[in-house]
């Protein structure tokens, strides 16, 4: 029966409730690209990628700066312009990538001499204008202290850069091309070739990958147009220049640095000159030709306009009310959405590897980071790309042997945790993703992350399986003589594998493998074998009054020790845990954030913490203490894991603690690197108040942060809607009264895939105190020792 709090609400709310979606509703009738900004996140270590791109695009155009943080290429901090290149991961961490064959002007050199200009890249860095700098999706531009004016645009493989020249002083501008990279990586020769007529360059080099182990070779094709024309040309080989020379091979240079060099084209005091770079991962002629087919005939502004139709088709299945909103918020939340489709890249067509018919993906930095909610997100947003996506992963794992944890330039990166494509495809699997996916192929090769384990598991697949199937955890100083990687992060490592084991579980369960569902869902159990019950944890001396923690084991059963602490945001032992230099049992995050990391049986865990109450208390303490860091994708879940102890108003008053508060629209204004999207899913999802729990058909309900939301799915066509009666945009009703799912009440905290399919419509009345709504323990999201595997929706006991 309803409450009479619950009656009051409906009698007040008749015309929201009657307000059916209507497809030309002008509450969500506007221009979505006036709120994205691409420069928040571009200062202070958020690593993004401002420049110019399509949706997944693998041109990426940017001014490139010598800034410690240029791993996107442009840092917004002030730091000096060495190029502008055509290639760009975005959000990453570690070293910088790609950044190749970047393009710099002059206005002239001087004497009127070819050598009259710098060419090194060190020594050529030059600043921009103060307040010159302008991105939009599709568009990167500003104006250099020379005077030079360069805007950029691009195509799928193209780059278009359009360099304005001031008068007066411009009396044979230059530009050139550096056969490099943002971190000087050039291997082995490189060559460029200048066609002594038109001055376009073509040309290659090899390069090496970020984070990861191998090479590759990028090739380009650089033409220009110059209403003047064409003065002279040629190369340059560190600082020396030649009119008379048109190839160059060159070498990698001197203790590891590569030699600088190149080529160069004059022109005859023109105003504009026009150049178009086109990209390839095949060959020069494949740049050639990507060039003319993308960009025939120069036209900066079609292009542009192209690029603005693509992200605005992209944006448009998403629509929020801004009755009341703040429009920092609406720039928080467009541009969080915009950033998860950088990175990963489509190189269908350009992969060199193996000759395949099937998609291909690259750039997945790392699944570790994306699994988590940016894939997700773009499961109920893009669900094609995602297909896509899963298509390519499991191609790739047909032809190189295992499935990839992280991925770029077409290199194998190092694993972090867990085998995590296993989640991602789980992930797409209960969601009910089809369209050419081969769900029997993925799920041999999610077994096979499971069952073998290949010799350099620092790169693919999971290690030290032997202790796994004996031991039935990861021991610290594992004996393992199969496979080699890093003997490190046995914590994380089993909390991981059995989070993967889960995936697999439900894969199998759906593909009547109901033997191996058994099986892995027993394995998914193993965390509980690092849980001491009798561990104590301590913070500068004080004891935090919780008993309890995974701890590091032996081979031999025998328990080790690390501080719960360690590698926390709060660690003042100043222990770096990421993965170069990680000496700890737990990958960039403490034992302290890794007790709630056990998302497939969350009921299990709390029971194994002393129950729902001592459960929060422990969550309160992580988040108050600081122990977090929300610039880290583990905290994610735990915003959100007060809903299995049933009170999802607490997950709530989080969400609105980190966003805004680490969170604004500012070029700083990101707690850590976007890691290709996952800072911006996460905001994303927290604001529309449906969180994932990766890997399951749950998404966990909290109150959203405008007044209505409507989802179209891509797959069907149907608009999913949540409203909310009594939205506060102080945000002080922020907690959740009642419900009412397609007109009827709703008492579960958590709501599955279908919603977004179906086009369901989920209304939340809002107050400004806590209630008892989504308390009960039959109103509490699935957990494997309470529901066992679940599939569409629905519960299937094992």
């Amino acid at each position: 029966m309803f409450s009479r709090v619950v009656l009051s609400f409906l009698l007040a709310s008749n015309s929201v409730l009657a307000a059916k979606n209507v497809p030309d509703n002008p509450l969500y009738d506007y221009d979505v690209l006036q709120y994205i900004d691409p420069l928040i996140g571009s200062a202070n270590g958020g690593n993004v990628f401002p420049g110019a791109s399509l949706p997944y695009g693998m041109a990426k155009a940017v001014a490139d700066t010598n800034s410690g943080y240029n791993q996107g290429g442009f840092a917004y901090d002030g730091s000096s312009i060495t190029g502008f290149s055509s290639m760009h991961d975005s959000g990453t961490g570690g070293s910088p990538s790609l950044g190749n064959f970047p393009l710099f002007p002059y206005t002239h050199c001087d004497n009127d001499d070819v050598n009259g200009c710098i060419y090194p890249k060190k020594s050529r860095a030059t600043g921009y204008v103060n307040g010159s700098v302008q991105a939009s999706p599709g568009y990167f531009g500003l104006t250099m202290n020379s005077g030079i004016k360069v805007d950029m645009t691009v195509a799928q493989h193209t780059s278009l850069f359009r360099f304005n020249f001031p008068g007066g002083n411009a009396s044979s501008p230059l530009i050139l091309l550096d056969l490099t990279d943002l971190s000087d990586s050039r291997q082995d020769n490189a060559t460029i070739s200048v066609e002594p007529l038109t001055g376009t360059m073509t040309g290659q080099a090899r390069f090496l990958p970020s984070f990861g182990s191998g090479s590759y070779v990028a090739y380009f094709c650089t033409d220009f147009l110059s209403a003047a024309g064409v003065r002279d040309n040629g190369i340059f080989v560190d600082s020396r220049a030649s009119r008379g020379v048109k190839d160059l091979k060159i070498s990698r240079g001197i203790n590891g640095y590569p030699l600088p060099g190149g080529a160069f084209v004059r022109f005859n005091s023109p105003s504009e000159v026009l150049a178009r770079v086109g990209l390839s991962f095949i060959s020069t002629e494949q740049a050639c030709l990507n060039a003319h087919n993308e960009i025939p005939y120069f036209d900066f502004d079609s292009i542009r306009q192209k690029a603005v139709a693509l992200w605005k088709e992209k944006l448009s299945p998403i629509r929020v009310s801004r009755q009341g909103v703040n429009s920092s918020m609406l720039t928080n939340f467009y541009t969080g959405i915009y950033r998860t489709m950088i990175n990963p890249q489509d190189y269908t067509g350009e992969n060199p590897l193996w000759s395949s018919y099937e998609p291909y993906f690259d750039s997945f930095y790392c699944l570790w980071d994306s699994f988590r909610s940016q894939l997700p997100f773009l499961t109920i947003f893009d669900p094609l790309s995602v297909t896509r996506m899963i298509r390519s992963l499991i191609d790739t794992q047909k032809h190189l042997g295992w499935l990839p944890d992280c991925r770029m330039s077409l290199c194998k990166g190092h694993t972090q945790g867990g085998s995590n494509a296993d989640i991602v495809l789980a992930d797409g699997y209960v969601k009910g993703l089809n369209d050419g996916i081969d769900w029997e192929a993925g799920y041999k090769a999610v077994q096979k992350d499971a069952e073998e384990e290949p010799y350099d598991w620092s790169s693919e697949g999971r290690g030290g399986l032997i202790s796994w199937r004996r031991l039935h955890y990861i021991p610290v100083q594992d004996f393992d003589y199969i496979g080699f990687g890093p003997m490190t992060r046995s914590i994380s490592r089993t909390l991981e594998y059995a989070y993967d084991d889960y995936g697999i579980a439900q894969m199998a369960y759906g593909l009547n493998k109901l033997d191996d569902s058994e099986k892995y869902a027993t394995t998914s159990t193993y965390w509980m074998n690092l849980f001491r019950r009798d561990q104590k944890s301590f913070i500068n001396g004080t004891d935090t009054g919780f008993t309890g923690f995974f701890q590091p084991r032996f081979l031999n059963g025998t328990w080790g020790y690390q501080d719960p602490n360690t590698c926390s945001n709060i660690d003042t032992s100043n222990r770096a845990c990421s993965l170069q230099n990680n000496a700890a049992e737990t990958f960039e995050s403490s034992i302290w954030e890794y007790q709630f990391f056990v998302p497939h049986d969350m009921a299990a865990l709390i029971t194994l913490l002393d129950g729902p109450t001592s459960f929060v208390r422990r969550l309160d303490y992580l988040h108050d203490q600081k122990i977090t860091y929300i610039g880290n994708e583990p905290a994610f879940l735990t915003v959100f894991q007060y809903h299995y102890a049933g009170r999802p108003a607490k997950s709530t008053e989080r969400a609105h603690f980190y966003i805004p508060g680490s969170f604004s629209p500012t070029p700083s204004g990101l707690p850590g690197n976007d890691d290709s999207g996952a800072m911006g899913s996460f905001m994303a999802m927290t604001m529309f108040g449906l969180f994932p729990n990766p890997g399951q058909d749950v998404y966990l309900i909290s109150a959203p942060f405008f007044e209505s939301i409507e989802i179209k799915s891509p797959l069907t066509g149907k608009t999913a809607t949540v409203k909310t009666v009594n939205f506060d945009p102080t945000y002080k009703n922020i907690y959740i009264q009642f419900a009412m799912l397609d007109g009827m009440p709703y008492t579960r905290n958590w709501i599955d895939h279908s919603f977004f399919t179906e086009g369901k419509e989920l209304v939340l009345f809002l107050g400004p105190t806590e209630s008892m709504w989504g308390t009960r323990e039959e109103d509490l999201p699935p957990s494997l020792s309470t529901s066992g595997i679940v599939l569409d929706g629905n519960l299937r006991r094992r």
